[in-house]
């Protein structure tokens, strides 16, 4: 029976508007990362990640902004710099201070945001939406006018009245804003939400929308790719998925999503062999560890356990596999060392060993891996070592057989000269009778 080679993981075909083969990164390791509990980046250490992110290919960088402290407007110019691929963006606040400051420190473009829902218009900066309208065009004409990228973001768009929201992006759509950014800041939107503001908003502008999600409830990827399918074209993302609290759309986590959905648009535009060495850089960096079920580099993220799964991996990968890991430049692991595993994995062990044993001997193997395994935790050790005195029994109970065969078969032929002997000593008398 042959398999589909359609991907069911792709777009859908009626989503006209869906940019899921078309998307763009914009990396925020350097500012929303920083936000992070743990996080303190040092100048070089900025400039070690931004030349990562660079090479895996991500289309943005974007940094802290340069009002934040004299150490950040340093590392901005600096990075500035570097004369990478991807453009440098810095997140600004919503007004003409900010921007003036950000503008000269080289940068390729602006993202400005200002908050929009009552929470923010009541405990944060406290202005209304006709202050708001008025800033954002005054701020939007001053970038555009010194020829850089312009991004208009509202924080907390989700629990903004749709009818600020509109107006605000309509309005700025018009001046000519490169972008607009929709932000779920407190990561409280579920894709049915996003699906339907995304839409909503896409209809009534022309300008690129990019969006921000947190992950405070679990749906920051599931979000991210259902903004793509309404419309979105700009994903904001962080190695790890660092960020205030819980943190963003996750980098590795967003390209296990992507690669799946789209895989010849992602294999060509980043090098995804090169995401471990960039996580690990970041880890090392916020001095925290890869998390176990991490996608992609997690320590089991290719690994299979259960025998009827170690099994079918042997024969086919994609049969339990929806990610290839060579693609990342990994390796796949059947994890033998435990009472769930199957005479087939074993078997596989047991040729890496480069021995040499029947299937039936493996099976009866695989039976007392299985009994040591309902005692204790196994390690690999373990099972080698029962495999390999397994090996030597089998081979001594063999040699045995042999020495026995060989001492059977002297016997005979010796047994064989004893009759040829008896047969000639007859035939020698009556020689000598003749004789006489």
């Amino acid at each position: 029976m042959s398999i589909s080679t359609k991907n069911p993981y792709g777009p859908n075909p009626s989503d006209y508007l869906s940019n899921v083969n078309s998307f763009k990164i914009i990396d925020t390791t350097l500012r929303e990362g920083e936000q992070f509990s743990n996080a303190f980046f040092t100048v070089d250490s900025k400039v070690k990640i931004a030349k990562a992110l660079d090479e895996f290919g991500v289309d943005y960088i974007e940094l802290t902004s340069p009002v934040a402290s004299d150490q950040s407007k340093t590392e901005l110019e600096t990075i500035c710099k570097l004369g990478l691929k991807a453009k440098v963006l810095t997140h600004i606040r919503c007004n003409m201070n900010d921007a003036k400051v950000a503008v000269n420190c080289g940068v390729d473009g602006v993202n400005v945001f200002i908050g929009t829902s009552q929470f923010m218009r009541q405990y944060s900066h406290g202005k209304d939406m006709s202050f708001i309208t008025n800033a954002a065009v005054q701020v939007i004409e001053f970038v555009k006018s010194k020829g850089l990228e312009i991004r208009f973001s509202t924080e907390d768009s989700f629990r903004s009245d749709i009818v600020d929201l509109l107006n605000i992006y309509t309005t700025v759509d018009k001046i000519g804003v490169d972008r607009i950014g929709i932000a779920d800041t407190v990561g409280g939107g579920n894709p049915r939400q996003v699906y339907e503001l995304v839409r909503t908003i896409k209809s009534c502008v022309s300008c690129d929308i990019e969006t921000h999600f947190h992950n405070d409830t679990g749906c920051a990827i599931a979000n991210a790719y259902t903004a793509l399918e309404a419309g979105s074209k700009y994903i904001d993302t962080t190695v790890l998925g660092i960020g205030e609290r819980n943190g963003i759309v996750p980098l590795g986590g967003f390209m296990a999503r992507m690669v799946v959905s789209a895989p010849d648009y992602v294999k060509s535009k980043y090098k995804l062999i090169k995401l471990r060495e960039l996580e690990t850089l970041v880890a090392e960096t916020v001095k925290v560890n890869i998390p176990f079920n991490n996608p992609i580099t997690g320590f089991c993220a290719f690994t299979h356990k259960a025998g009827i799964h170690a099994k079918a991996i042997l024969a086919n990968p994609s049969t339990y596999e929806i990610l290839n890991p060579a693609d990342f430049g990994l390796s796949r692991y059947i994890h033998f060392a435990n009472r769930l595993t199957g005479w087939n994995a074993i078997k596989a062990r047991v040729e890496q060993l480069n021995l040499d044993l029947t299937d039936d001997q493996i099976k009866e193997i695989t039976h007392k891996i299985k009994n040591l395994g309902d005692v204790r935790p196994l390690s690999i050790d373990d099972v080698d070592s029962i495999i390999k005195d397994y090996h030597s029994d089998a081979a001594k109970v063999e040699l045995a057989k042999k020495e026995q065969e060989e001492q059977r078969r002297a016997l005979e032929s010796s047994a064989d000269d004893d009759d040829d002997d008896d047969g000639d000593e007859p035939q020698q008398k009556k020689q000598k009778i003749s004789s006489q």
